[in-house]
């Protein structure tokens, strides 16, 4: 709960606390205050059962912590069910990286190596900037109903 607070500012919550309400009151004031902590928690558990049991046996399983969006995709993501870590062990991006880097530098990969390349015009390099194709004149813009 306080994991941001060092050891400075613990130290000067303590002292304010001594300042405001005094060296005779303070250990009143924590005992209520934690107290007043442990019955919020007793009414936060007394809810959460009462809605566990209202949802009935097919949610018994049902965790709040699951309402949090991150927890909750974390949790799906991390199901095996959808086999997305097969997915991801397939993908080898230093593989596909190099045949990038490949490509622009206008060399030949280990997997198009069996092939025969297309030097053309160029000189055996790969045109990899983006030219807008001119539209013909006769054509029309698509149409966007959207955008009407």
């Amino acid at each position: 709960m306080f994991n941001d607070i060092g050891a400075l500012e613990l130290v000067t919550l303590v002292v304010l606390a001594v300042l405001v309400f005094g060296p005779d009151k303070l250990p009143k004031v924590i005992q209520d205050v934690t107290r007043t902590i442990r019955k919020i928690r007793e009414f936060s558990d007394s809810a959460k059962q009462d809605i566990r049991q209202e949802l009935g046996p097919e949610f018994k399983d049902f965790e709040f912590e699951d309402l949090n969006p991150k927890t909750f995709l974390r949790k799906q993501l991390d199901n095996d069910d959808l086999g997305l870590k097969e997915i991801r062990n397939g993908f080898d991006l230093k593989k596909e990286m190099a045949e990038v880097t490949d490509a622009v530098h206008g060399r030949e990969s280990e997997s198009s190596s069996g092939t025969s390349s297309s030097s053309g015009s160029t000189g055996g390099r790969i045109d990899m900037s983006k030219k807008p194709e001119a539209p013909a004149p006769d054509d029309r813009p698509p149409f966007d109903a959207d955008a009407t």
